[in-house]
């Protein structure tokens, strides 16, 4: 596991909107690099097991884009929610959330969760290889905190949400201890 150092340079497979396709899909595949991402930029990610998950969808991605204007007022430029799932499952995912702010990043191969040391085979779940829940801020392409769920490995019988939350990372940020996992803010319906 990568505890420490640089983010993996990686080029994520997205999808932008462009008008000039007009249609009723206006999206073209753009290459996104680790660079584009991270360079000269304060960032917080968050990756998760999965779009349309539970925790996933009750929490851990509406949470965040439920702090984010505190995130702003911490000096923080984006926040990206990253899952091993195509670029079309997280569009959809977020539109089905309602996220405004934070940003989808589809590691669809796994290529970024592999070399961070974080991908785990879910296949007791039905999942194959998924990101492990973490959250990370990350200061021009340097790991600078990194928050890793507890039993971390392969084949997990649970499902950890304990210290990637938003409230932990919002209190890493102020100096603050966390007072923990706030409630789910929305119901899971799956």
């Amino acid at each position: 596991m990568l505890a420490e150092g640089r983010v993996p340079d990686v080029v994520f497979k997205t999808r932008v909107r462009d008008e000039s396709l007009g249609g009723d899909n206006p999206y073209r595949w753009q290459d996104t690099t680790s660079d584009d991402i991270f360079k000269g930029k304060k960032v917080i990610v968050f990756a998760l097991p999965g779009a349309f998950t539970p925790t996933c969808s009750s929490n851990h991605l509406p949470r965040y884009e439920a702090l984010y204007e505190d995130f702003q007022a911490q000096g923080v430029d984006d926040i990206y929610c990253l899952s091993v799932n195509d670029a079309f499952v997280m569009f959809q995912w977020s539109k089905h959330i309602g996220a405004k702010n934070v940003k989808m990043l589809p590691d669809g191969n796994g290529e970024f969760s592999r070399k961070m040391g974080m991908l785990v085979d879910k296949t007791n779940l039905g999942f194959g290889m998924r990101s492990w829940r973490y959250s990370m801020l990350v200061n021009d392409g340097k790991i600078e905190k990194l928050f890793v769920e507890p039993d971390f490995g392969d084949v997990c019988p649970t499902d950890p949400f304990e210290v990637s939350d938003a409230d932990t990372m919002l209190a890493y940020l102020k100096g603050t201890e966390s007072e923990g996992v706030a409630a789910p803010s929305k119901a899971f319906v799956g």
